[in-house]
């Protein structure tokens, strides 16, 4: 596994991290350091402390505090030793690194004209730990394609946050722009079209993991990334210039969302999105969502939960009518 994300952590906390059990360094996902309270791991969806020697307990008294001076080394590290120069990632809480690692902060806020201006005094930090894992959209795929058509059906994910969204998203744009062969029941079929046009608006570059607008990950060799862009400027954009095929942004909920993926869909291009909540009745109950659901503006609804084995998959079509429950096996972060 490249581990290269434990290089920008200080020390003592590198080689804590460093001596921890193999089979726990594997999962992990998130690593959450708080000022003056006690360093958590989180692997596999399951919560531990961190002694300083690097050992999984359940006691916070038994774990490791880091202090002032770490948290600010820390920083420091994170950005490149130019916090001055991250004043956009300061204002929305987050910082984007290489290898698509992304690492929210707390601290407190500084406000103008009632909004967020940027964050100082920053003392909690929550690394989170991108990996893709290739293949885990297999199930699925077959069931998001219109054969008939030639067109990716629109499709809603939703879960829960890090049940896997943004790492099955990775998988579909890769595989949809590559034109991958699909096995549909006992029948080997092409694609619908081969190496489609793939748009993804990453608006907090956890996708395509992108670093200075590069993608550290495998989207596929006909995927445009607008990265750091608003999710429904980015549609709009993607729209206006570079003519995708298919547009795949995570995580909508406002109403220009909304509107930005109602503007994609009457254009004849098709939408892969995602959102967080258990179901469809909880995504009815947001405003904005409540009419693209009502309106049937989505072909296919894909509901997905983390399980033991990797993640489990029920499928309907736009009128709830159920198509499919799967399940994929492996890790699935995200």
């Amino acid at each position: 596994m490249n581990v290269k994300w434990r290089d920008l952590f200080p020390e003592p906390i590198r080689t804590m991290l460093g001596r921890m059990p193999p089979t726990l360094m594997e999962q992990v996902e998130e690593i959450r350091i708080r000022e003056g309270r006690p360093l958590e791991v989180n692997a596999g969806n399951t919560y531990h402390f961190l002694t300083s020697e690097g050992l999984p307990t359940g006691k916070p008294e038994e774990a490791y505090i880091p202090q002032k001076e770490v948290t600010h080394r820390l920083l420091d590290l994170i950005s490149n030793h130019s916090l001055y120069t991250l004043e956009e990632e300061l204002r929305k809480g987050f910082i984007t690194i290489p290898g698509g690692h992304r690492i929210g902060l707390a601290g407190r806020t500084v406000l103008s004209g009632g909004r967020v201006e940027y964050l100082r005094d920053i003392n909690g930090f929550n690394v989170r730990v991108a990996r893709e894992v290739q293949g885990i959209a297999d199930p699925i795929l077959p069931y998001l394609l219109d054969m008939k058509s030639g067109q990716v059906f629109h499709t809603l994910i939703m879960s829960p946050p890090q049940q896997g969204k943004t790492t099955l998203l990775r998988d579909l744009a890769r595989q949809i722009s590559n034109g991958s062969k699909l096995n549909v029941g006992d029948e080997l079929r092409q694609g619908v079209r081969s190496r489609l046009k793939v748009g993804i608006v990453d608006e907090r570059s956890e996708i395509a993991g992108s670093y200075r607008g590069v993608p550290n990950f495998d989207v596929g060799p006909r995927t445009d990334v607008m990265d750091g862009c608003p999710k429904a400027e980015g549609m709009m954009m993607m729209l206006r210039s570079m003519s995708p095929d298919v547009l795949i942004v995570d995580e909508i909920g406002r109403p220009e969302d909304a509107e930005a993926v109602m503007e994609a869909l009457h254009a004849g291009v098709s939408v892969i999105a995602t959102a967080h909540g258990r179901d469809l009745a909880e995504l009815s109950a947001r405003p904005a969502l409540r009419t693209l659901i009502t309106e049937q503006m989505f072909q296919r609804y894909v509901q997905l939960q983390r399980t033991s084995r990797g993640m489990s998959f029920r499928l309907a079509d736009g009128k709830m009518r159920g198509l499919q429950h799967t399940e994929a096996g492996g890790e699935a972060f995200g």
